[in-house]
């Protein structure tokens, strides 16, 4: 895939309407006659509102309406019955956000309360196979971990954690008629268009969802929830726009949350680091009304050339809002498991940790048994030793030392699959020669509008400026969540196709017009750059405006639908990273900071130099405060969550992030998708928890496998 745009560093094409404060997020559209829903959330985690008292709402200056009766809706909970706290029990509209905000203050309920489990550790709590996930062996694991040389069996605890973007979940909705419009934070605009008809009860064609600008997702806003349902419900009961914006505290229970997890890994070795053993155990939250698992098995059966291995997963329902991807799903998870063990194994046996990894790189993909598509994980682990530093790590933990600092270097692998999903896109040359082009996809923030301009402008030879990516409209072409790390490789995919099969469109009409100088040239040899078609065979040219001002046509344009293929059924894609932390420990606070990180990334085709590397630093970040800092609390003895808000949850700041740098591996993977990338939102997070964990380890010597790692742990 030649081109002039791809690969250029440029800056995203929405910069300066964040940076002003002029991009319109969900919450921040005008409409006539708005109005202003906020939702009364209940404080039982189970039983059921025997009585709710909302005549003080009702007679408060501005309150319109308090509406309780949620018996039409189809929810994904019960409507009648309270299954998680925080569950929502009313709805008090009013004309002004500050009116609404004391009404609901003012709404009183009374409870049939049911014993209620919060606690996923509890002995009586109850635990069932993933549906998604069936038990999985290869060989004899036990047989090979009883012979090994050298055997870690540790244990690990994750916490829950919650999504913390800017952005709150917000919804503004409006009727005409029968027909439904919602601007609606939403990183599946054509999904939340599909649930919101489902639960409302109309056809999904009278649903049209708007959400150009996401001021972070990270998973939080992949599904519509139930705020976003009780505003079109609150539109349809008032008869006038309604919007309703979710504060910091209610987010804690009105989207889902990364679940907390118990997982055991244990790894059987030989004397020269040839792993033969693997087993994996996991288990994880779900709620009792959804059960919700991840891919945590993915990794431990995968990234290794273990012949013997089995994997085991579990979920434990309690009364609880359902959890949500949060970035890595699952994969990150188990990735702070393996690589953790996998540094110990190599402790244990006195290998350097990349050597070990090296020794046990398979061949190919051991689960499906298929060649991998592009695997640059060896060139990873180089670049990234080489650029970290990584010979100057002292092997033995607490060796190296700065005045009363213990200092350590760590480092683990990260991997998470290509995901390609079918998508549809539109694109269309105008009359001035300019080029739009359309999917449902969103930009969460990664710079999609940017990057997919990118491809886009290459595939038409066009120069960027004359090329406008257009997104995050339910009535534009299908598209996937945007998660997933899923929408480069599919969108960006699409696009190209689109604008590959309306660049053959004009080539073909100007080689069929007498009139064009490229009359009767061949096909296969006009070439087009800057708007203008070529062909070797002479120095005659054509433009995309001439073709349209001679066929008296406004404009050009081509749809097409996309898709990976049987691609999965042939080859084994995943994107590969090398992640290396550097830390320090004050032995008598406890306290750990990090110091600098770098990862090194095989993630295909780098589209976008300058938004790639942002997305690396952003993982990191959020990698760093999962290791260190973040841990949703629960009071069990009614569900509630103790430090719902960011005065009290813990997320790092500019003061936790000092040095980090990342790098791309010059690849391309052409197997996988025509544009030859692979998924990078997801795996920059994937293997941080890791390479700190490791890191401590070689600071202290002191092997930690709880997270967030805890002051307390190191004293």
């Amino acid at each position: 895939m030649a081109g002039e745009v791809v690969g250029q560093a440029l800056s995203r094409v929405d910069a300066r309407l964040k940076v002003t404060g002029t991009a319109p997020y969900a919450a921040e559209h005008r409409l006539e006659g708005l109005l202003y829903g906020v939702i009364v959330n209940g404080t039982a985690a189970r039983g059921r509102v025997s009585g709710i008292a909302t005549d003080a709402a009702r007679a408060h200056p501005g309150v319109l309406h308090v509406l309780t009766d949620f018996s039409s809706l189809r929810l994904a909970h019960s409507v009648t019955e309270l299954a998680f706290y925080g569950q929502p029990i009313a709805v008090v509209v009013a004309t002004t956000a500050e009116a609404a905000a004391h009404g609901a203050s003012l709404v009183e309920a009374t409870y049939d309360r049911r014993p209620a489990l919060t606690d996923f550790d509890d002995p009586g709590a109850v635990s069932v196979t993933a549906p998604s996930n069936p038990d999985y062996s290869r060989g004899d694991p036990d047989g090979a971990f009883g012979s090994a040389d050298a055997t870690v069996d540790l244990s690990f605890t994750i916490s829950r954690e919650n999504h913390n973007p800017i952005e709150l979940p917000s919804t503004i909705a409006r009727w005409d008629g029968g027909k439904l419009t919602l601007w609606d934070k939403s990183q599946w605009v054509q999904g939340a268009a599909r649930t919101v008809a489902g639960a409302l009860g109309i056809p999904e064609q009278d649903v049209r969802v708007h959400c150009e600008y996401v001021g972070g997702g990270f998973g939080s806003a992949i599904r519509a929830y139930d705020h976003v349902i009780l505003a079109a419900f609150a539109a349809r009961q008032a008869g006038r726009p309604v919007k309703v914006v979710l504060s910091r505290r209610q987010f804690y229970y009105g989207t889902g949350y990364r679940p907390a997890s118990r997982q055991r890994l244990a790894l059987g070795a030989g004397a020269t680091g040839r792993i033969e053993s693997l087993t994996y155990e996991v288990r994880t939250e779900t709620s009792r009304y959804e059960q919700y698992e991840e891919g945590l098995t993915d990794l431990p059966k995968f990234l290794y050339g273990v012949p013997h291995t089995r994997t085991r997963y579990r979920l434990t329902a309690i009364d609880t809002q359902s959890p949500a991807s949060m970035r890595g799903p699952g994969v990150v998870s188990s990735a702070f498991a393996l690589e953790t063990a996998v540094d110990q194994l190599a402790h244990d046996l006195g290998i350097d940790p990349i050597e070990l990894r090296l020794r046990n790189e398979p061949t190919r993909d051991e689960v499906t048994r298929l060649p991998f598509s592009t695997r640059k994980l060896r060139e990873c682990y180089a670049l990234g030793a080489r650029r970290f530093g990584w010979s100057r790590r002292g092997a033995a933990p607490g060796g190296h030392t700065e005045g009363d600092l213990l200092i350590g270097m760590g480092m683990a692998t990260a991997s998470y699959h290509n995901n390609r999903r079918q998508v549809g896109s539109r694109a269309r040359v105008d009359a001035d020669g300019t080029a739009t082009v359309a999917t449902a996809t969103s930009d969460m923030g990664p710079g999609t509008t940017t990057s997919v301009m990118q491809v886009a402008a290459d595939a038409l030879g066009l120069p960027a400026r004359q090329v406008t990516f257009r997104l995050g409209d339910s009535a534009y072409p299908s598209a996937p969540p945007h998660a997933g790390a899923t929408t480069m490789a599919s969108v960006g995919s699409a696009a190209h196709t689109s604008c590959t099969a309306l660049r053959n469109k004009f080539i073909g009409m100007a080689v069929a017009d007498p009139a064009s100088p490229l009359y009767r040239a061949d096909p296969a040899k006009v070439t087009v750059r800057d708007g203008r078609l070529g062909s070797g065979e002479s120095r005659a040219t054509d433009s995309y405006r001439e073709i349209l001002r001679r066929a008296g046509l406004p404009g050009l344009e081509a749809t097409v639908t996309w898709g990976p293929g049987d691609a999965d059924q042939r080859i084994s894609s995943y994107g590969y990273g090398a992640v290396f932390a550097e830390v320090s420990v004050d032995p008598l606070l406890g306290l750990v900071r990090i110091r600098r990180m770098f990862a090194a990334y095989d993630v295909g085709r780098v589209i976008s130099p300058k938004l790639a590397h942002s997305q690396a630093i952003g993982g990191m970040v959020g990698g760093i405060g999962m290791a260190l800092l973040e841990g949703t609390v629960t009071d069990h003895r009614d569900g509630r969550i103790v430090n719902a808000g960011l005065a009290d949850y813990l997320v790092p700041v500019n003061a936790d992030v000092p040095e980090l740098d990342a790098a791309f591996i010059d690849t391309e993977d052409p197997l996988a998708d025509p544009i030859g990338v692979k998924g990078l939102g997801e795996i920059t997070i994937v293997g941080v928890p890791a390479a700190i964990g490791n890191a401590v380890f070689n600071a202290t010597g002191k092997r930690l496998t709880d997270l967030p790692i805890r002051l307390e742990a190191l004293l």
